[in-house]
Formats: structure tokens, C-alpha cells, sequence
């Protein structure tokens, strides 16, 4: 345990510690306000309808707003964000499990992490025979 919680409440360390919470918001607030008025001082003010239209993508815009998307784009979204905190818990996991390897030899999270990964590997091999995984159809 750390030094500074054995020794009780430090009135100077506490409010040394607001002081650079409470400068770090003020210069983000600054910043903010600064980001702010540079857009309008620099921005143009002459409106036309051509500025006024939706833009996307350098099509024009359509009267018909309505379109189908079709599912795959989600399952893949959904695929990716869970593969990605996979990654998330994964990396972490590493560096405790190889510094704790060396102090002891514990197997219990090794099995669980491997247990995690097949799970996962299960899923991907799961999406990749459902053909989830190919862009074209």
C-alpha cells in the first residue's frame, strides 16, 4: 500500500492535486472556446441553396431519402467490435499473465484465456462457413 494513504488526509496534497485537475479543465475549456471562435471568425457567412443541400459521399442528394441496408454490413460491424475487444481483454491479460508467471506458477487464467480464445475462434470459424465473412454474393 502506498505511503501517502498510511498517513491520513494531507489538506496540501489533496488540494495540489485539484489544482492541476482544475487547470487541466480550464485550458481544455479554453481550448474548446478558442476552437469555437476561430470557426465563426473564419467561416464563410454567404448562404446559397447549393450550400444548403445534404451532402454524402459526393452523390447528389435524392427526393426518395428511404434505402434498404442489407444485413451483412452489421454482422460484420458486430464481428469486428468483438473481435476488437477481444483484443481489449487480450493484450492486458498478457502482460499480468507473464509478469505473475514468473513470480508463481498459477494455471487457472492460462485455462481460462484459453478458454476465452476457443469460444471466440469457434465464433469466427462459425460466421466464416455461414458465409458472413464474404463481401460479395
Amino acid at each position: 500500500m502506498p505511503d501517502f494513504l498510511l498517513q491520513g488526509f494531507n489538506a496540501d496534497l489533496f488540494a495540489e492535486n485539484w489544482t492541476a485537475v482544475a487547470i487541466s479543465g480550464l485550458v481544455a475549456l479554453l481550448a474548446i472556446g478558442g476552437m469555437f471562435f476561430t470557426s465563426r471568425v473564419m467561416s464563410s457567412r454567404r448562404h446559397s441553396d447549393v450550400k444548403l443541400t445534404p451532402y454524402e459521399c459526393g452523390i447528389p442528394a435524392t427526393p426518395y431519402t428511404w434505402s434498404n441496408i442489407n444485413v451483412r454490413f452489421y454482422i460484420f460491424a458486430i464481428l469486428f467490435l468483438i473481435f476488437d475487444v477481444e483484443a481489449v481483454f487480450l493484450f492486458p491479460w498478457a502482460v499480468i499473465f507473464v509478469q505473475q508467471k514468473v513470480e508463481q506458477s498459477n494455471s487457472i487464467p492460462f485455462y481460462a484465456m484459453l478458454l476465452f480464445l476457443g469460444v471466440l475462434s469457434f465464433a469466427i470459424v462459425y460466421a466464416w462457413k455461414k458465409g458472413v465473412l464474404e463481401w460479395q454474393k
